[in-house]
């Protein structure tokens, strides 16, 4: 016992830190912040690099010949739908805290005013007509409930919530059946739990496979992503060929679409929430840590080509962090605007973050020490994922029958859609 007592003096008296317990991950605060403003501009790069291709291929590869040459200003992207739509619960989030209801999140949602398309705007519409969540993201109700929406606007989830794949999960609970439902609702929590595990780890398979572990495994959603990471071992070098069969199983094959959101005039096209989460796993193991690169493939996937590379470029940039960022995906942001319909510009939009992030760790049965030198550092518990439950668009269980009283509903601003 004296021994064990004296090896442990030893290590405080040299300002060294113990090792860490097996069932917690420890993360500097300042590192936290460093982290999760790189996984905003990657947001950033990645949708002001795919906006000009959205929707312009589909069904087929983006020639190379047709990307823009990245030019630092193009991070500046204040309106776009990938970052105004989470702002909103981030606002929630920040006025109610971490356990708001689903309802409240609802009300907030009803009342922006920003453009929106396909789920969002399919869930806003019924909101306002009085249909609460997760109503107003159920298949019955809403068409467009497999679309990418809050795929495309969970990224907050995993920003404020470090090593917390459980948190990611909860927060789709809350904003997600806003919109989505079935494997658009698992496409969210995908992709918040491969942030969370960005913090902490930075290799993209690895990255993939904690965001795989937080969504059913009979979704169809899970199947895909499972056969990508299968491809992708028997095919490294060629991301074309995991592209081709994507294209033969998940577009073509009509077992895969059975609750896709389909035009006449547009046969190929597809906002499909698991093709396109393909894309972004395409973008971030074919394109091997290398930010450039892996915004280009999850691009030249084509289909919703911005809002893939700003989900794939977003996680990637977490595992970097800010300081360590190249200068040209930084050295041109604007740090005074504000993003479109929110009080937010960067300062600010960083300060939220790391208030929830830190209610985020303790709520989980974490804590918030100070190191040798005074500075805070999250003490995070280690998760296993506790996926929702399994559920298809097309087979989608009854109705909640969930509805706003008069009461609620006088929350509402407006009542038209």
């Amino acid at each position: 016992m004296r021994l064990v007592w004296l090896i442990v003096a030893l290590v405080l008296a040299c300002g060294l830190r113990p090792l860490q317990a097996a069932d917690e991950r420890r993360l500097a605060r300042a590192e936290y912040r460093d982290r999760m403003k790189a996984g905003w501009i990657g947001q950033m790069v990645g949708v002001g690099f795919g906006g000009p291709t959205e929707f312009r291929h589909q069904g087929t590869i983006i020639p190379e010949a047709e990307l823009p040459q990245w030019e630092p200003a193009m991070v500046n992207q204040f309106d776009q739908d990938d970052l105004y739509v989470e702002m909103t619960f981030l606002g929630t989030l920040e006025r109610y805290g971490l356990s708001v209801s689903s309802r409240q999140a609802g009300i907030d949602f009803a009342n922006s005013r920003y453009p929106l398309w396909h789920a969002n705007k399919a869930g806003r519409d019924l909101l306002r007509r009085g249909i609460a969540p997760p109503d107003s993201g159920h298949p019955a109700l809403n068409d467009h409930a497999d679309d990418i929406d809050y795929q495309i606007e969970a990224d907050f989830s995993g920003l404020i919530a470090p090593g917390l794949p459980n948190t990611a999960i909860s927060l789709g609970e809350t904003f997600g059946r806003i919109m989505n439902a079935g494997d658009g609702l698992y496409g969210g929590q995908f992709v918040g739990a491969m942030y969370a595990e960005a913090f902490f780890e930075s290799n993209p398979e690895q990255i993939v496979r904690a965001g795989l572990s937080a969504i059913p495994p009979g979704s169809q959603y899970h199947e895909c992503i499972s056969d990508v990471l299968t491809w992708y071992r028997e095919q490294p070098e060629d991301w074309e060929a995991t592209w081709q069969r994507l294209q033969e199983k998940y577009h073509r094959h009509p077992d895969y679409r059975r609750f896709s959101c389909s035009r006449l005039d547009q046969p190929e096209f597809n906002i499909d929430a698991k093709l396109n989460g393909a894309y972004i796993v395409v973008g971030l193991l074919y394109g091997g840590s290398d930010p450039l690169r892996t915004i280009t493939i999850a691009t030249r996937c084509g289909q919703d080509s911005d809002c893939n590379p700003s989900n794939a470029a977003g996680i990637l940039f977490t595992t970097i962090g800010f300081d360590r960022l190249p200068a040209t995906f930084k050295s041109a942001l604007d740090q005074t605007k504000r993003f479109h319909s929110t009080p937010y510009n960067m300062p600010r939009l960083i300060e939220v973050c790391d208030q929830l992030a830190a209610q985020a760790v303790v709520q989980a049965g974490g804590r918030i020490e100070r190191d040798a030198a005074g500075a805070e550092v999250f003490v995070i518990p280690v998760q296993t994922p506790r996926p929702s439950r399994l559920e298809s668009c097309w087979n989608p269980g009854p109705l909640a029958k969930s509805r706003y009283t008069e009461e609620e509903r006088s929350q509402i601003e407006s009542a038209e859609p």
